[in-house]
């Protein structure tokens, strides 16, 4: 198993750091009922398109995913669908396809609900841009990307190249660092640069969905250090999601919570073996530190991978499917269904941006709801 020494390491500097407040409070508001079409795709087809984002100034080319509204013309070829693996150039579209074959049925992603160069929908949309996990590839929060496109978000998420599940299994890959994390910082802020600026690279009327200001960021795992100092450093940022991982942390320090005033997200997993219930309680001490209102969720029998598109696709992202050790207390149990973690993730993250990128109350509503109880609590500020 790769990935588990990088985070053993995780864990362990957490030891001296990791510090858990109690939650405070922020109840339903009065009168407004929980949107509960984040729970489905929304109104729109969702289409997705591959690029190669070039960063001459830093001698990087990004391999990056845009999903986003389609028109209803691509309703059909959305729904039908097609393999993940597709989406990749050889050798790693065989290699992705390879480890699905070989991985438990009920784990991984393996199709995507896309149509391939769609005709975007008409409108202006916010933009979220995604950060993967270390060692993972732009596809690990698949799930959520195409929900949130669904309910009308342009998402872009590249490849941190040299950080990535295709990198390792080359034997080779950036470690988890300070040096690596300013690297992806760079990388999301690049991305989100491309769309901003309608560099030809980007389809333009891809780019044009964008409305121009309004910008969310969301992470999984080292994905969510990297959009927590995005948050930090780029004014355009307005709010920004957690997945598995604090933000503010002494392994990977540079992200100070309390001074990012915009909304914050966190979800946590309650069976977190990979940064243990150390990390867990770092993670809760990120949200009582947020000064910019603040949400969070913790899922329980919910492990690190829970959240991703590429459970158990390779042994280090397996806790998060099928049977596990629980870390709070040792016991074995079955870890939540992985459709059912990624359904609960994208449903929520979707109701984050929708209330505080788009104001949307019945969005605030559903942050206050634990869906399903008690599998998720709930808490804000």
């Amino acid at each position: 198993m790769f990935v588990r020494p990088a985070l053993a390491l995780f864990a362990a500097s957490l030891l001296a750091a990791a510090a858990c407040g109690d939650d405070g409070g922020g109840g339903p508001d009065a009168g407004v009922a929980p949107d509960l079409s984040v729970e489905a795709a929304g109104p729109y087809p969702v289409g997705t398109a591959t690029v190669t984002i070039a960063d001459p100034a830093r001698g990087r080319d990004l391999p990056t995913q845009l999903w986003y509204p389609a028109d209803a013309s691509a309703a059909a070829a959305a729904a039908a669908g097609f393999g993940y693996a597709e989406f990749e150039v050889e050798p790693h579209r065989t290699a992705y396809a390879d480890l699905l074959a070989a991985a438990a049925p009920t784990c991984a992603t393996r199709t995507a609900h896309a149509a391939k160069d769609a005709t975007p929908a008409a409108g202006r949309f916010p933009l979220i841009a995604i950060s993967h996990c270390h060692q993972c590839t732009r596809f690990s929060t698949a799930t959520v990307a195409e929900r949130l496109a669904s309910h009308g978000y342009l998402v872009i998420a590249v490849d941190h190249v040299g950080n990535t599940l295709w990198d390792q299994l080359s034997g080779g890959g950036l470690p988890l660092d300070t040096t690596t994390l300013d690297l992806r910082v760079g990388d999301v802020e690049r991305a989100i640069d491309a769309v901003m600026s309608l560099e030809p690279v980007i389809p333009r009327a891809i780019a044009q969905l964008f409305d121009g200001s309004t910008v969310g960021v969301m992470g999984h795992s080292f994905g969510a250090v990297t959009v927590g100092k995005v948050a930090q450093v780029d004014a355009r940022i307005d709010a920004a999601l957690a997945l598995a991982a604090p933000m503010e942390n002494p392994l990977l320090p540079g992200v100070t919570v309390a001074s990012i005033a915009r909304p914050l997200g966190f979800v946590l997993a309650v069976e977190d073996n990979s940064i243990t219930e150390l990390g867990n309680n770092l993670l809760r001490g990120n949200y009582d530190k947020a000064t910019g209102g603040a949400w969070k969720a913790e899922v329980a029998d919910a492990g690190h991978w829970s959240v991703s598109d590429l459970v158990g696709v390779v042994d280090g992202f397996a806790p998060g499917c099928g049977a596990g050790t629980r870390q709070t207390d040792g016991q074995p149990f079955t870890y939540l269904d992985a459709a059912t973690g990624r359904a609960i993730t994208a449903a929520y993250a979707t109701a984050f941006f929708d209330a505080y990128l788009k104001g949307e109350a019945g969005a605030l509503a559903y942050l206050d709801a634990a869906r399903p109880s008690p599998t998720v609590t709930v808490t804000r500020k």
